[in-house]
């Protein structure tokens, strides 16, 4: 069974930059659709973005030209960078992987955006 681990929360000021990625055991973006999904307290997870096995790409509203999710499928990672962050980004990011395989997701890593 494939193992998502998230990295690179933490907090950043207004107008900042950071760099999630999420590691996964196996070879997977080849047979899976991954994306990114964010939750706050009381509410239930937010689609952010996501890539096709396909390589295509797709965003929320909220993120639209600010951030860019991508892959490296020799590291078997998934990105997300966000720039331009926003106190409401404040959330803690999940990546998710679906298609040939079990829906899975990762364990989160929380970024909080904050002066």
């Amino acid at each position: 069974q494939v193992q998502l681990v998230e990295s690179g929360g933490g907090l950043v000021h207004p107008g900042g930059s950071l760099r999630l990625s999420c590691a996964a055991s196996t070879s997977i973006f080849r047979i899976a659709d991954m994306a990114w999904y964010r939750q706050t307290p009381g509410n239930g997870r937010e689609y952010v973005a996501g890539i096709t096995k396909a390589g295509s790409t797709s965003y929320s509203d909220a993120v639209k030209g600010r951030f860019t999710i991508s892959r490296d499928i020799a590291k078997n990672t998934l990105y997300l960078q966000m720039d331009n962050l926003k106190p409401d980004d404040t959330a803690v990011y999940y990546c998710k992987a679906t298609g040939d395989i079990p829906n899975t997701w990762g364990q989160g890593t929380q970024v909080t955006v904050s002066s």
